[in-house]
């Protein structure tokens, strides 16, 4: 699920003492929760249940998949195990051009090894002597420009002015201490429209001479991104909205005009070698040389490229339905294929007794934040965990096990479900795995303008996103029968009262939580409804239904992972969505409210 942050009142509360949850993390067999620490890869079966579930999710939240997150490799990790399953599941592909992907306009930028530099008509070698750092577009056009000494880096009061920098080749000395030579693997890319301030913006050139500290590995990589943006970059706040600069007076239109014009083709940054810069100045030391020194002239042609990329991309398949009318209309299921990816190491033992006992903290806090001090208050029992595990066990990767491999995962064993049935709803099931939900709901917001079937088919949308926990230590209600429904009378009385039918249907209904559908003060809490995927098809007017068992301490940590999901509880949920899904397939379409929405103000399931 999508993080939004939300500041809210802080209640106080008591200390908390942690040390009696390192049970979380045994040395051998089973945790606390009855699974294991790792589970095999297996084969799964029509029938859901905890075993299929655990064999999928292990994988799906494996270390492996990098944490999934859209515009990293990770992300086509976890979208080829989901496609690989449906292609041997024998379902039909609908994404673009035959197969089962939709690729969202997401691409890597980099130089080729074929740019080029010379100073005075003499070469410089591309990694060797000189490289250029990759940005969101390709730079300005450097042809016989002067060679200028600028200063160092950062520190203006040995900068040479803008005028001196306009037009020229600018060499910079980094400051002392080469902070930036542990940076030469970074391929960072600055949001926004405008370029960041800079009195050098008008140079040509900006080349920092810090290359001699990187191995050749670490110079080839400034040029190997290691993540990929979308096609354009998104335009600055226009003046006066959020987030916008501030403004002291009314707008130069030549200023605005220069500044967009450098966003559109930016100087070039340049990294050197010291022997390189040398020969930038006819063989000077750079530490010699006054700042405004001359030196040669600079031609250049570096070969900047943008490369489609697989590293984010939804996944869609279709089970046509047996109904020769109705097979050309659509129930959509989904879920969203990707996390949140690397973060800083901890010990991923004393971090999980950290969330579960600041979890307990808000639940008794009524899910508002938690101060400093409250915070504070919770102690951690190192020696408890330092008797189970000598050796911190360092987790960089957030693998999203709940967040959303829980959805994910269920969603592909509905579709081996259904793909077993002898005889098929009377609708066509469009499963849809969406990418980027964890960075604005990108990928079903690319669905729905670029649809692989039509829009106006698809009769409702049931969203899947965080099903695998709603114990009563993650949520306040949580229960082995808690799921939370959303939205499911907003848009459509006749989905709404299908969810509710088909779950009175079950020999043990589950326990459904409408309180989502109205505003809550719970900090995290604040519209669900809009923070997830169904949210774009609710947009189109389709009626949608999302399920989820809530935001538990584990949500957007390192310590959300497949041991501690609960899997018999996982499954009834799986279960019943598979048991919805048919219904809606097979039974009348559901139909739009109007403009009022038919929910009555308390819902008894």
């Amino acid at each position: 699920m999508r993080l939004v942050c939300s500041r809210w009142p802080i209640a106080a509360t008591g200390a908390l003492l942690a040390s009696s949850l390192v049970s979380v993390a045994q040395a051998q067999g089973t945790n606390r929760y009855g699974n294991p620490a790792r589970v095999a890869p297996a084969p799964t079966k029509a029938a859901i249940d905890v075993r299929d579930l655990q064999i999928r999710l292990y994988q799906f939240a494996d270390d492996s998949m990098q944490g999934r997150q859209v515009g990293r490799a990770g992300n086509k990790k976890g979208t080829d195990y989901l496609a690989a399953e449906v292609k041997r599941l024998g379902l039909v592909p609908a994404g673009d051009n035959g197969t089962y992907f939709q690729n969202l306009p997401f691409h890597l930028r980099k130089f080729t090894d074929h740019s080029r530099l010379t100073v005075d008509g003499n070469p410089l070698l591309w990694n060797a002597d000189f490289v250029a750092v990759p940005g969101q577009r390709a730079p300005r056009f450097i042809t016989d420009a002067e060679v200028v000494y600028g200063g160092i880096q950062g520190d203006t009061s040995t900068q040479i002015s803008s005028a001196a920098a306009a037009g020229k080749f600018v060499v910079l000395l980094p400051p002392a201490g080469g902070a930036r030579a542990s940076q030469g693997q970074a391929f960072a890319v600055r949001p926004g429209f405008a370029p960041a301030p800079t009195r050098f913006a008008d140079a040509v050139a900006v080349a920092t001479v810090d290359l001699d500290a990187l191995t050749p590995a670490q110079r080839v990589a400034i040029n190997e991104p290691t993540a990929a943006s979308q096609i354009a970059p998104p335009r600055a706040p226009r003046a006066g909205a959020p987030g916008a600069p501030a403004t002291t007076g009314p707008v130069d239109s030549l200023v605005l005009l220069k500044q967009q014009l450098a966003a559109l083709q930016p100087s070039a940054t340049i990294r050197l070698t010291r022997d390189a810069a040398s020969r930038l100045f006819h063989g000077a030391s750079v530490e010699g040389l006054s700042p405004g020194a001359k030196g040669g002239t600079v031609s250049a042609a570096l070969d900047f490229v943008e490369l489609p990329t697989e590293w984010a991309r939804n996944v869609i398949a279709v089970i046509p339905g047996s109904d020769p009318k109705l097979k050309h209309q659509y129930v959509a299921i989904g879920a969203h294929n990707d996390h949140v990816g690397f973060a800083t190491p901890v010990d991923k033992d004393s971090i999980k007794v950290f969330n579960d006992a600041r979890i307990k903290l808000q639940i008794a806090n009524e899910m508002r934040g938690l101060g400093p001090e409250q915070l504070s208050s919770i102690k951690v029992n190192m020696d408890s965990i330092r008797r189970v595990h000598p050796k911190p066990r360092l987790d960089s990767i957030n693998n999203g096990a709940d967040d959303d491999g829980s959805g994910s995962m269920a969603v592909l064993e509905i579709a081996e479900a259904i793909q077993a049935m002898p005889v098929k709803p009377k609708r066509s099931t469009i499963f849809i795995w969406h990418a980027g939900e964890e960075a604005g709901l990108l990928g079903s917001a690319y669905f729905v303008r670029n649809p692989t079937v039509p829009i106006d088919s698809i009769v409702a949308q049931l969203n899947v996103d965080m099903i695998g926990r709603g114990r009563t230590e993650d949520l306040p209600g949580g229960s082995d029968d808690y799921l939370g429904v959303v939205g499911s009378w907003f848009d459509s009385k006749d989905l709404g009262e299908q969810v509710q039918a088909v779950n009175k249907k079950l020999a043990k209904p589950l326990a459904f939580d409408y309180k989502f559908d109205d505003p809550i003060a719970w900090a995290g809490y604040n519209n669900i409804y809009g923070r997830s995927d169904h949210y774009n098809y609710a947009v189109q007017g389709i009626p949608i239904a999302f399920f989820f068992t809530g935001l538990h301490g584990d949500y957007h940590q390192r310590s959300d992972e497949a041991e501690f999901i609960d899997y018999p509880h996982y499954a009834r949920i799986a279960n019943y969505i598979r048991d919805l899904t048919v219904e809606v397939a097979n039974g009348p379409r559901p139909r739009l409210n109007g403009t009022k929405p038919a929910k009555p103000k308390n819902i008894v399931p």
